[in-house]
C-alpha cells in the first residue's frame, strides 16, 4: 500500500486530495494545525476510506512539528509521496504599499520556508526508501506564482518562491529516481476564497475563465492522483495549471 503525507489535509484542497487518495487505496499521513478533537468528522471520513491512515496535528513552520510529522511517518512504515499543500493567505488583504513586515514574515514562514524544509527532509527519506511505489514530492502552489495580485503581494511572493523550490528539488532528485512536481490551482472554491467568492463569480461571468466556473478541491485531487499513479513518470519539475484555462493566451 503506497503511503502519502498530505499537509493542510483537513479542509479545502487538502481534504479533497487526502480523501481521494484514501479512496483509491493509499494510506494517508494527514497533517493539519488543528487538534484531532476539532477535526474528528474529517478523521472519521478518512479512516472509513483508509483505516490505516493517521492524523498528525502539526504546524509545518515549526522545526519540532516537522520532526513530529516524519517521526510519525517512520513509525507507520515510511512514506512514498509528500504532497505539500499546507499554506495560508494574508489575514488582511492590503495594498502592496501597506503590506506589513509581520504579514510577509508569516506567509514566508509557512508557505515557503516550512515547505522548503518539508521537501528537504522528505528528499533524504525518499532517496533511501526501498519501495515499489512511485516516489515523489508534489508542491501545491497557485496561479499567483506568476499572476500579480496587489492586495496580497506576500502570497504571490511566497508561491513564486515555492515554484523555484520545486525546480531545485526536481533537479537535485532526478538522478535519485524521485520526481518533483508543481500544481498551480486557479480560483478554487474553499474557505480561503469564501470571502471573495462573489467577486470571483462576477469576474468569471464576465469572461475571466474559458471554463466558466470556480474550481473544486476534487479538480486538484484528480491531478494529484494521476501523478501519484505514475502517469507522468517521464516528467519532473513540471508545472500543471489546474485553473479553468486562466493562463490560456486569448484574443
Amino acid at each position: 500500500m503506497p503511503t502519502a503525507i498530505v499537509t493542510g489535509a483537513s479542509r479545502g484542497i487538502g481534504r479533497g486530495i487526502s480523501t481521494l487518495l484514501a479512496s483509491k487505496g493509499y494510506k494517508i499521513i494527514a497533517v493539519g494545525t488543528r487538534e484531532p478533537d476539532s477535526v474528528s468528522e474529517y478523521i472519521d471520513e478518512l479512516k472509513k476510506l483508509s483505516p490505516e491512515s493517521v492524523y498528525v496535528a502539526a504546524d509545518i513552520s515549526k522545526p519540532e512539528c516537522r520532526e513530529k510529522i516524519f517521526e510519525t511517518a517512520e513509525r507507520e512504515g515510511g512514506f512514498d509521496i509528500l504532497v505539500n499543500n499546507a499554506g495560508c493567505a494574508p489575514l488582511v488583504r492590503q495594498d502592496l504599499l501597506e503590506m506589513t513586515e509581520e504579514s510577509l514574515d508569516r506567509l514566508l514562514s509557512i508557505n515557503l520556508k516550512g515547505t522548503f524544509f518539508m521537501c528537504q527532509t522528505a528528499a533524504k527519506y525518499l532517496i533511501a526508501r526501498k519501495s515499489d511505489a512511485h516516489r515523489m514530492i508534489i508542491n501545491i502552489t497557485s496561479i499567483s506564482a506568476e499572476t500579480s495580485s496587489l492586495n496580497r503581494g506576500e502570497y504571490c511572493i511566497s508561491k513564486a518562491g515555492l515554484s523555484m523550490v520545486t525546480k531545485l528539488f526536481a533537479d537535485r532528485l532526478a538522478g535519485e529516481g524521485v520526481n518533483v512536481y508543481e500544481l498551480r490551482p486557479g480560483i478554487i472554491e474553499t474557505d480561503m476564497t469564501a470571502c471573495v467568492k462573489d467577486k470571483y463569480e462576477k469576474l468569471i461571468d464576465g469572461g475571466l475563465l474559458p471554463i466558466k466556473r470556480m474550481g473544486k478541491p476534487e479538480d486538484i485531487a484528480k491531478a494529484v492522483y494521476a501523478l501519484c499513479e505514475g502517469y507522468f513518470a517521464y516528467t519532473t519539475g513540471s508545472v500543471m495549471n489546474i485553473d479553468g484555462g486562466f493562463t490560456l493566451s486569448r484574443l
